[in-house]
């Protein structure tokens, strides 16, 4: 069967979408992006587990993209975030780059938006019961691995889904939406404080972005490392396991994130340049919970989201999506590059 095993080794040294593989542009990636493949007991060969790392030397716990094979469970994430009509963001995102994990998504929306790729026009929050019907009938039946929380809104939600949530034992990825790429705000100041006091204390990792993470603090985005840093640790400080601080908003032809808790990690990529861009926040979020939901460590499932999501804003551009902002391409190491 060589022809099927090459076919799955490219696939595979492909599905990280890490730039540096042939047809994205050939950045460099680090060598370090290994991937192997373990054959899978009871599959005759045909069917093969796959480990990744992601360049992180001493972190070894194996990630495995998990589709029901022999008796495998399917990994399960969940969003809890607000619709996205246009769908660049938001559920849709997150359902997208859940898939594109290989882990399964289920969702409960906290809001309606009417957007597209240049602005938000209406947002309508659900009620609190029918956010917490959604909840209940998730738990209920799905065994979640990990959770990733979006656009909540409104104290009451925030109130809502921290209730849900506390006690439970699973991963939690907080994306603290607050703006949406068109500049409309999509949570409410007052919720800000709910958020901070019931949310942060749950996450096993927080992922704000320069201006959210201001926000958090009542204090002025941060404009140099030395000050990215300190807010990290300001924020790891209300509760949160991990902090990841996205430096996309910084100005500067590289792009630092910077990963701290119990150890700190620090991603750096080459600013590209794309106006494609919406949605990825909510994407790197969710890919970070898609592998928290497999049984990665922290800092290997931040290593593989941000390797994974510079592949899909290098690809952005091929979607032609919208006359703005248009998405990321979540499936750029799937769909064929022409």
């Amino acid at each position: 069967m060589p022809n099927e095993n090459a076919a799955l080794n490219d696939w595979a040294t492909y599905s990280l979408g890490c730039p540096g593989k042939p047809g994205l542009r050939g950045r460099k990636a680090n060598p370090s992006n290994l991937i192997r493949f373990i054959p899978a007991e009871g599959t005759g060969g045909l069917i093969v587990s796959l480990v990744a790392r992601c360049g992180l030397p001493g972190h070894q716990s194996p990630q495995i993209f998990s589709p029901v094979i022999g008796g495998m469970m399917t990994a399960i994430a969940l969003t809890i975030a607000g619709s996205d009509s246009g769908g660049g963001a938001g559920i849709q995102a997150d359902l997208k780059s859940f898939a594109a994990m290989r882990v399964y998504g289920a969702s409960v929306i906290t809001a309606i938006t009417a957007q597209n790729t240049r602005a938000v026009t209406a947002v309508m929050a659900l009620p609190p019961r029918m956010v917490r019907a959604q909840l209940e009938a998730v738990f209920d039946d799905l065994a979640v691995g990990a959770v990733k929380i979006g656009m909540l809104g409104d104290p009451e939600l925030v109130a809502t889904v921290a209730a849900a949530l506390k006690g439970r034992d699973l991963a939690l990825v907080v994306d603290p939406v607050m703006v949406a790429k068109s500049g409309d705000r999509l949570l409410a100041a007052e919720a800000v404080a709910a958020l901070r006091e019931a949310l942060l204390p749950l996450a096993t990792v927080l992922t704000p972005n320069l201006p959210e993470a201001a926000d958090l603090l009542g204090e002025a985005p941060a404009s140099s490392h030395e000050a990215q840093e300190m807010q990290g640790r300001a924020l790891l400080a209300l509760g949160p396991a991990w902090v990841l601080m996205k430096g996309g908003h910084a100005a500067g032809e590289e792009c630092r994130d910077l990963l701290i808790g119990p150890e700190t990690h620090v991603f750096t990529a080459e600013r590209q340049q794309t106006k494609n861009t919406h949605g990825t926040g909510c994407s790197y979020a969710a890919a970070i919970a898609a592998g928290l939901a497999q049984g990665m460590a922290v800092p290997d499932a931040v290593a593989r989201a941000h390797c994974w999501l510079q592949g899909a804003i290098q690809a952005a551009d091929a979607l032609q999506i919208g006359s703005g902002h248009g998405p990321v391409h979540h499936f750029h190491a799937l769909w064929p590059q022409s």
